[in-house]
């Protein structure tokens, strides 16, 4: 993995070492946990106010299992850093980040250029973001063509 992170949050970044799903349970002073394509977000939720850090792991990217595994955490109210890891492409950043993702460390470096415009090239969404910190905020176009607000 490249030492490479784009991370939209303001806070400090977790130092400590991202632990299992499994082991992250029976340890009580872990704070940060790796989701793998097989594990189910839903276990994390009793945990949500000690998390910090959240890394999901898309070990290729058609993976979308962790697309799913933000949403879940994000809508259940998971406040802390929501970080993307692995086989991330410039290609997926704006679908990652409407689904609740702040935080990005691909394995292979992408151009910050790149990345930025791809996190901003489109002014209207049409489908609600996740709720909670992490999601972008933008109103989706249907909303905003219907006259009503977020």
């Amino acid at each position: 993995m490249v030492d490479q992170h784009l991370r939209m949050r303001s806070d400090e970044p977790v130092a400590d070492p991202a632990v299992t799903v499994d082991s992250f349970a029976q340890q009580t002073n872990a704070v940060a946990v790796r989701l793998e394509p097989g594990d189910d977000a839903r276990d994390l939720l009793p945990y949500l106010t000690r998390l910090k850090l959240v890394e999901v792991n898309f070990p290729a990217f058609t993976e979308g299992r962790g697309y799913s595994s933000a949403r879940i955490l994000r809508e259940a109210g998971y406040a802390g850093e929501l970080r993307a890891v692995g086989d991330i492409t410039v290609d997926q950043l704006a679908a990652l980040r409407r689904c609740g993702f702040d935080s990005f460390a691909p394995e292979a470096a992408l151009n910050e250029a790149d990345s930025q415009t791809a996190l901003s090239r489109w002014a209207n969404v049409y489908q609600q973001a996740a709720d909670g910190l992490g999601a972008d905020g933008r109103t989706p176009i249907w909303t905003l063509r219907n006259g009503q607000s977020r």
